[in-house]
């Protein structure tokens, strides 16, 4: 008999989450999946799951899961308090669940996002080849809710043998690495140094889409409408307002605002910690020789100025 966990509170927003639906943009659909891809990755390791099994992901904590037989779990990626039966365990490490116990999240200290992995992975229904929820383009499991039942898959792998998988502490101040967008020369000559010589403040308007950023103004050096186009994680779509918004998981795979800047892969983990509130900063790490090139112009054989 297949085992289920019950939902006892869901938190703030937790959604079912595995690592996507990579190759899809063509037709429409995007990638989803874990916003912190690492953390995802680490708790299904340390339940001895395949990396891209189903797991929860929790927007700061809250979450309360009663398990009616035994279990091992683990939570990573936003710091915050665990108990397993009236027991306090420590993040980052496999942790034996009895039949009957309950799982509590705190509230996250720092970040955004915790995971909880469960051995065996969340057996939800797959929907185009992944059990993610995309909360934009409204495929895959629905977020939690109180009662809900999760049914739990029997794919496992050899126990890691580890107690502890520890991790460096998240930053007070992360700070992301960019490349120059495909429309840095849509923006004035110093829009890309404003961006990375200046912070950003991430605003009450987070979610797996994206960030909106409040900061200095990046100014455009030419208007008109630009046509969409290809959307990737991690880049920075400027609207009129001047203020960039960091798409995440659940971005749109089009999008019709200039994207001055990309994160890079390798910190949109990072980039998906970052809480309301929280200051942000931005570094160049190639690619800057050619962004001071001016927007080209527009003619009758190339009417949009690309």
């Amino acid at each position: 008999m297949t085992a289920k966990i019950e939902v006892l509170r869901p938190g703030v927003l937790t959604t079912v989450q595995d690592l996507g639906r990579p190759g899809l943009a063509a037709i429409g659909v995007g990638r989803s999946g874990a916003a912190d891809r690492g953390s995802l990755r680490l708790a299904n390791r340390l339940v001895g799951n395949p990396e891209g099994h189903a797991a929860l992901e929790c927007v700061l904590g809250g979450l309360a899961l009663r398990f009616p037989a035994p279990a091992t779990v683990a939570v990573t990626g936003a710091p915050c308090s665990i108990t397993v039966g009236g027991r306090a365990f420590g993040p980052g490490s496999p942790i034996p669940v009895g039949p009957g116990d309950e799982l509590v999240l705190g509230m996250a200290s720092h970040g955004l996002r915790c995971y909880v992995a469960v051995r065996g992975g969340i057996d939800v229904p797959a929907v185009l080849g992944a059990r993610a929820t995309d909360t934009l383009g409204k495929l895959g499991p629905p977020a939690l809710s109180a009662g809900m039942t999760l049914p739990v898959g029997q794919q496992v792998l050899p126990h890691p043998g580890v107690d502890l998988a520890p991790r460096a502490p998240l930053p007070d101040v992360p700070v992301l690495r960019v490349t120059p967008g495909p429309r840095v020369s849509w923006f004035v000559p110093e829009a890309l140094s404003t961006l990375v010589s200046t912070g950003y403040v991430a605003t009450a308007d987070v979610d797996r889409v994206g960030v909106r950023l409040d900061g200095p103004v990046l100014s455009r050096a030419r208007g008109g409408e630009l046509p969409p186009e290809a959307a990737v994680p991690g880049a920075l779509q400027v609207p009129p307002s001047g203020q960039p918004i960091l798409f995440l998981a659940d971005h749109p795979v089009t999008g019709g605002y200039p994207v001055i800047a990309v994160v890079e892969e390798a910190d949109l983990d990072l980039a998906a910690q970052v809480r309301p509130g929280q200051r942000v900063l931005f570094r160049l790490v190639s690619g800057g020789g050619g962004w001071l090139t001016p927007a080209p112009p527009t003619s009758p054989e190339n009417p949009r100025g690309f």
